[in-house]
């Protein structure tokens, strides 16, 4: 499948940094990403027979939610997405100690992972925690989630299945929910807002407990793709 000239885009969501990686993560990935890895490419991914449904992570960080999932989720397939390899280093290495057998990583851009290698109505939960706010008016035509990723999310997601976002900044919150109340492919599952209550599976990260300490107000939205 290769990408139609429509749906490339020029202004990403993130910005790579290099970062300083530990030797630790290092080895990670040199030692585990051929067992937990998929390497980014344009066919579909293949899902294990065995695995009663698909829940797929953008950004995971440092994939302490993505971790907590899947050790508490035996029956799911787990699929992370990530751009920066300290993250995916660490991710690497607490697959490997839990002995987890139902995560996988790809690193690469989530936007052509949707679009090149995740097929049509296959994924059961999309998961988009804590996405980069790009807080500064001139940067919100950064924000990833805009008409492009709604029309993906409702390609990838199953009849039924849910999208699951959640973040600190009220004004992506809003600008969020205002996009989803307003398309009719999704139906609300939170309050007449657009605000869940933030679901048992979903742990407390480091990175929303950080935030919390500064001040900031989490939201979760939960909008179901209709059947």
């Amino acid at each position: 499948m290769t990408i139609a000239a429509d749906n490339i885009r020029s202004i990403k969501s993130f910005v790579r940094r290099t970062g300083r990686m530990t030797r630790s993560q290092k080895n990670a990935i040199n030692w585990y990403w051929n067992e937990f890895g998929i390497d980014y490419c344009s066919g579909p991914l293949q899902i294990p027979e065995e695995y009663s449904s698909v829940k797929l992570e953008i950004g995971i960080g440092n994939g302490d939610a993505l971790i907590s999932m899947a050790s508490t989720d035996a029956d799911s397939f787990y699929v992370g997405i990530e751009v920066h390899e300290p993250g995916i280093g660490r991710c690497l290495n607490l697959i490997q100690q839990q002995g987890l057998k139902n995560v996988r990583l790809i690193k690469h851009d989530a936007i052509e992972v949707l679009q090149n290698m995740v097929a049509a109505e296959s994924i059961d939960r999309l998961l988009l925690f804590f996405p980069d706010p790009w807080h500064k008016k001139r940067h919100h035509k950064r924000r990833i989630v805009n008409q492009q990723f709604r029309d993906l999310s409702v390609r990838c997601l199953k009849p039924g299945a849910v999208l699951h976002i959640a973040t600190d900044w009220q004004d992506y919150a809003d600008s969020i929910v205002h996009q989803l109340l307003n398309d009719q492919r999704f139906d609300n599952q939170g309050d007449a807002d657009g605000f869940a209550i933030c679901p048992d599976y979903r742990p407390s990260t480091r990175f929303e407990q950080r935030g919390r300490k500064l001040g900031h107000g989490v939201w979760d939205l939960m909008f179901v793709k209709e059947s």
